[in-house]
């Protein structure tokens, strides 16, 4: 066993294996299954979300990674089932940070949460092949390995314990395995403020030859939790 999965295999407790819908991403990443369609794809970190079981089972090509793909999808189903209740009972009293549009109340989002689990660990097991584990800022793939990459919910968001050189390490090697664009959500912290390195950080990609703009999306959960980054390889 390597250092780094004996690391992670001690690190279950610390990973929240939780996860997004398949329809979720579309409008997170603020994209159509057309636009997909005839493109390698890197959901990177996936974590418990459904893109690449669904994504695959509709025809596209998609691979996700993650450092909690080092443990059993037994281990991870068991874990991200616990996660989900730990969240809920979060949410109760969180409630006033989110808008409720999009799901229509804690029992619809628990709902999601189960639906993105149960489709992604079934899919592990069916074609553990497109779950690779990772340790990020380093990736194990090839130059220009795929088209599109999509990253929800680890950038920016841990702003308070990611410092500025590991998102700028990640980045150029989200860079390096994407031969078109990455698209990264949500732009805030896990308070809902905007990422304080974030001008810092667009200036260092357009000073390297990408082209970079903030778009809104159509989905909003966490309160101004609406907005992506959309990286252009020059």
């Amino acid at each position: 066993m390597s250092k780094v999965e004996q690391s992670t295999k001690l690190d279950l407790e610390r990973i929240v294996f939780i996860g997004r819908t398949f329809e979720e991403y579309l409008n997170m990443f603020s994209i159509t299954q057309g636009e997909l369609q005839g493109k390698k794809i890197l959901d990177c970190p996936a974590g418990a979300c459904s893109f690449t079981a669904v994504g695959n089972k509709s025809g596209l090509d998609v691979t996700a990674c993650d450092i909690a793909y080092y443990h059993s999808g037994e281990d991870l189903k068991n874990k991200g089932l616990k996660d989900i209740e730990h969240t809920m009972e979060h949410m109760q009293k969180a409630q006033s940070n989110f808008k409720w549009d999009y799901f229509n109340d804690i029992e619809a989002l628990r709902k999601h949460r189960l639906s993105a689990l149960q489709d992604c660990t079934n899919d592990m097991l069916e074609s553990s092949e497109r779950y690779i584990p990772v340790n990020l800022p380093s990736l194990p793939f090839k130059n220009d390995g795929f088209d599109i990459l999509l990253s929800a919910h680890f950038l920016f968001m841990y702003g308070d314990r990611l410092d500025y050189q590991f998102h700028i390490e990640t980045l150029n090697e989200l860079l390096r395995v994407t031969k078109e664009e990455v698209r990264i959500f949500p732009l805030v912290d896990l308070e809902g403020k905007r990422y304080e390195h974030l001008d810092k950080i667009i200036r260092y990609l357009t000073d390297n030859g990408c082209t970079v703009e903030e778009v809104k999306v159509p989905y909003e959960f966490q309160t101004n939790a609406n907005s992506m980054l959309k990286i252009k390889k020059g």
